[in-house]
């Protein structure tokens, strides 16, 4: 350690740098077949069956002489740990097979795009309170580097449909751009409304901003965004968004099997499609981080604070400062664990809702989630504002104020839209084989006639 302290500033910039990268890197890359396990196996309970569960059991020969008394006939059951591995080796020594009306450059680059994509998403994600180790850059555009990147996810995507020249790969390519730029805009605005009440695109100060007194009165308490009323309609609407950016059910529209065979990824096979997979359970592991980071806390365990209760507690304050140490030796691990929490959603999701309509996936996107999260981001605004200027009493009465207003619009947009219609019809006969045939065709719509009325 002295060795490597006397060394010259800029080399030591360097090995931090480099050993930055290879913490965000090696760790995504490590965990990908436990996440694909953890999903097969959560999978498996979800639907009342075993999930994988033999690969990598190791039985011992009861009749070797090699083997100690107390180990023949033994099984070591491994709940089918290395399944993962298992797929990842058959993936790679199948036969890669590319198909000849394909635009090879496009077609073979566009996986290595979405998994840049997903690897490069964290760069601005604080693992721990080491600024030397972590974040890979503490930009001062955090979110913003965050909301570019996973916009840039699309471009993989569409140009595996693009480059297949495939009517099924192109149709999955249109569907995940259009679903991309939905739910991208209703991302964008809940992640502003945290940028808005913090001051600061840092993922770093928002951690640091969550540490802060439970609003700014009960010292012990942390203050995470997911506490207060904007960050919690923020967070529900960042996760649903999320689910749809990773393309996961059921908003998994672009691969739609019932519909395009397999989507974007139709003329894929092997390798190819292997990085397409692992950039999918990538995006989803570093996603749910991202959402821990700026609405839970980031790598703190609980909203605990554990140094003001050391401060107002005397007696426990070698307790509490022993916690807080060890809370931030484990930082990673904690991290970590909120994770495989988020991943466990995604996969609950997934075992719990049929897949969407692509009319109604739009919907949600447009007419629901985009104003509920705008009307957010304007409440939040007008808080900020009145508070600054009047104080806290006059920014809480124009927050319920703003809050009161948006919803009686809402009510009254939905009364307008829902005027009920129905629909007119006329009975057709038309001659099939010799034999008519009475159809019900749907000619036109009329505004149901009111109460008493003549239609």
């Amino acid at each position: 350690m002295t060795w490597f302290q006397s060394l010259d500033p800029n080399i030591k910039d360097a090995v931090y740098a480099v050993g930055r990268a290879l913490l965000l890197v090696l760790t995504v890359f490590i965990l990908v077949p436990f996440m694909i396990w953890f999903e097969r196996r959560l999978l498996g309970w979800f639907q009342d069956r075993q999930g994988p569960d033999r690969v990598g059991n190791i039985t011992f020969s009861r009749t070797s002489k090699f083997v100690p008394d107390f180990l023949k006939g033994k099984k070591i059951h491994m709940f089918g740990l290395l399944q993962s591995i298992a797929d990842g080796i058959k993936l790679f020594l199948k036969e890669d097979i590319l198909p000849n009306h394909i635009d090879k450059f496009l077609f073979v680059i566009a996986p290595s795009i979405s998994l840049f994509v997903s690897l490069a998403l964290a760069g601005t994600m604080p693992w721990g309170p080491w600024p030397q180790l972590t974040p890979v850059a503490d930009v001062n555009i955090g979110l913003l580097y965050v909301i570019a990147m996973s916009s840039l996810g699309a471009y993989g995507l569409v140009l595996a449909g693009y480059a297949s020249n495939n009517k099924y790969a192109l149709l999955g390519a249109l569907r995940a751009g259009a679903q991309l730029i939905s739910y991208e805009l209703s991302m964008s605005v809940a992640l502003g409304c945290v940028v808005m009440a913090t001051g600061s695109l840092k993922m770093t100060d928002m951690v640091a901003q969550q540490q802060q007194a439970f609003y700014g009165v009960v010292p012990w308490v942390q203050n995470w965004n997911i506490f207060t009323p904007f960050g919690f309609i923020a967070g529900i609407v960042f996760i649903i968004c999320m689910i749809a950016e990773t393309n996961r059910p059921p908003f998994d529209l672009a691969e739609a099997e019932n519909e395009l065979v397999a989507g974007y990824h139709t003329e894929y096979n092997t390798k190819r499609w292997g990085l397409f997979m692992m950039a999918e359970y990538m995006a989803m592991f570093v996603f749910s981080m991202i959402f821990f980071t700026v609405f839970m806390g980031g790598y703190n365990l609980l909203p605990i604070n554990y140094i003001e209760i050391g401060k107002s507690i005397p007696a426990l304050e070698g307790v509490m400062n022993f916690v807080q140490g060890l809370q931030n030796a484990l930082a990673i691990l904690v991290l970590y664990i909120k994770g495989a929490v988020g991943l466990a959603v995604y996969i609950w999701v997934r075992a719990s809702f049929p897949r969407l309509r692509y009319d109604q996936l739009m919907t949600l996107g447009w007419k629901y989630l985009l104003p509920t999260i705008t009307g957010n981001l304007i409440v939040i605004s007008v808080w900020i504002l009145v508070t600054r200027l009047y104080g806290v009493g006059a920014g809480w009465a124009s927050a319920f104020a703003g809050v009161a207003i948006i919803v009686a619009i809402w009510k009254l947009s939905r009364q307008t839209s829902d005027d009920k219609t129905h629909l007119a019809s006329r009975s057709i006969t038309m001659v099939q084989g010799g034999k008519p045939q009475p159809i019900v065709v749907v000619l036109e719509t009329e505004p149901e006639p009111a109460a008493g009325g003549v239609a």
